[in-house]
Protein backbone atom coordinates (compact mmCIF):
# COMPACT_ATOMS: atom_id res chain seq x y z
CA UNK A 1 0.00 0.00 0.00
CA UNK A 2 1.29 3.42 -0.97
CA UNK A 3 1.98 5.61 2.03
CA UNK A 4 0.27 9.00 2.03
CA UNK A 5 2.80 11.75 2.67
CA UNK A 6 1.85 15.37 3.17
CA UNK A 7 3.92 16.73 6.00
CA UNK A 8 2.78 19.88 7.75
CA UNK A 9 1.42 21.57 4.61
CA UNK A 10 -1.90 19.73 4.99
CA UNK A 11 -2.33 21.35 8.41
CA UNK A 12 -2.50 24.72 6.60
CA UNK A 13 -5.57 23.73 4.57
CA UNK A 14 -8.68 25.80 5.17
CA UNK A 15 -10.84 24.52 2.29
CA UNK A 16 -10.94 21.22 0.45
CA UNK A 17 -12.99 20.41 -2.64
CA UNK A 18 -13.80 16.74 -3.10
CA UNK A 19 -14.94 14.94 -6.25
CA UNK A 20 -16.41 11.60 -5.22
CA UNK A 21 -16.21 8.74 -7.69
CA UNK A 22 -16.50 4.97 -7.50
CA UNK A 23 -12.82 4.05 -7.35
CA UNK A 24 -10.88 7.31 -6.99
CA UNK A 25 -11.63 10.44 -4.98
CA UNK A 26 -10.06 13.66 -6.25
CA UNK A 27 -9.14 16.25 -3.59
CA UNK A 28 -8.08 19.86 -4.05
CA UNK A 29 -6.94 21.72 -0.92
CA UNK A 30 -6.12 25.41 -0.54
CA UNK A 31 -4.85 27.55 2.32
CA UNK A 32 -6.46 30.73 3.66
CA UNK A 33 -4.91 32.81 0.85
CA UNK A 34 -6.27 30.48 -1.83
CA UNK A 35 -2.89 28.95 -2.66
CA UNK A 36 -3.07 25.33 -3.74
CA UNK A 37 -1.67 22.95 -1.15
CA UNK A 38 -2.44 19.76 -3.02
CA UNK A 39 -4.53 18.44 -5.86
CA UNK A 40 -4.44 14.69 -6.15
CA UNK A 41 -6.38 11.50 -6.62
CA UNK A 42 -6.82 9.11 -3.70
CA UNK A 43 -8.16 5.60 -3.58
CA UNK A 44 -11.29 5.27 -1.45
CA UNK A 45 -9.35 3.53 1.32
CA UNK A 46 -6.88 6.45 1.44
CA UNK A 47 -9.48 9.20 1.71
CA UNK A 48 -10.30 9.10 5.43
CA UNK A 49 -6.64 8.76 6.54
CA UNK A 50 -5.84 11.76 4.32
CA UNK A 51 -8.71 13.76 5.85
CA UNK A 52 -7.50 12.87 9.36
CA UNK A 53 -4.47 15.09 8.68
CA UNK A 54 -6.65 18.16 8.07
CA UNK A 55 -7.08 20.72 10.86
CA UNK A 56 -10.27 20.58 12.92
CA UNK A 57 -12.97 22.77 11.40
CA UNK A 58 -11.52 22.65 7.88
CA UNK A 59 -14.26 23.16 5.28
CA UNK A 60 -14.68 20.10 3.05
CA UNK A 61 -17.15 20.61 0.19
CA UNK A 62 -18.47 17.86 -2.06
CA UNK A 63 -21.10 17.64 -4.76
CA UNK A 64 -24.38 16.03 -3.78
CA UNK A 65 -24.37 12.38 -4.82
CA UNK A 66 -25.53 9.02 -3.56
CA UNK A 67 -22.45 8.62 -1.35
CA UNK A 68 -22.01 12.26 -0.27
CA UNK A 69 -24.13 11.94 2.87
CA UNK A 70 -22.13 8.90 3.99
CA UNK A 71 -18.82 10.71 3.54
CA UNK A 72 -20.23 13.89 5.09
CA UNK A 73 -21.21 12.06 8.29
CA UNK A 74 -17.78 10.42 8.49
CA UNK A 75 -15.99 13.75 8.02
CA UNK A 76 -18.17 15.54 10.57
CA UNK A 77 -17.38 12.79 13.09
CA UNK A 78 -13.71 13.68 12.55
CA UNK A 79 -14.38 17.33 13.45
CA UNK A 80 -14.38 18.69 9.90
CA UNK A 81 -16.94 21.12 8.45
CA UNK A 82 -18.35 18.84 5.74
CA UNK A 83 -20.79 20.46 3.34
CA UNK A 84 -22.74 19.03 0.45
CA UNK A 85 -23.37 21.41 -2.44
CA UNK A 86 -25.70 21.10 -5.42
CA UNK A 87 -24.43 20.04 -8.83
CA UNK A 88 -25.16 23.50 -10.25
CA UNK A 89 -22.79 25.10 -7.76
CA UNK A 90 -20.05 22.51 -8.32
CA UNK A 91 -20.15 22.62 -12.13
CA UNK A 92 -17.98 25.78 -12.56
CA UNK A 93 -15.16 24.12 -10.61
CA UNK A 94 -14.93 21.01 -12.78
CA UNK A 95 -12.15 20.88 -15.33
CA UNK A 96 -14.02 19.51 -18.34
CA UNK A 97 -11.80 17.92 -20.96
CA UNK A 98 -8.51 18.28 -19.05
Amino acid sequence: MEQITRGDRCREATRVGVDLAKQVIQVHAVDRRGRVITSRALRRDQFLPWCAQLPTGCLVAMEASSSAHHWGRRLQAMGLDARIISAQLAAPYRMQGH
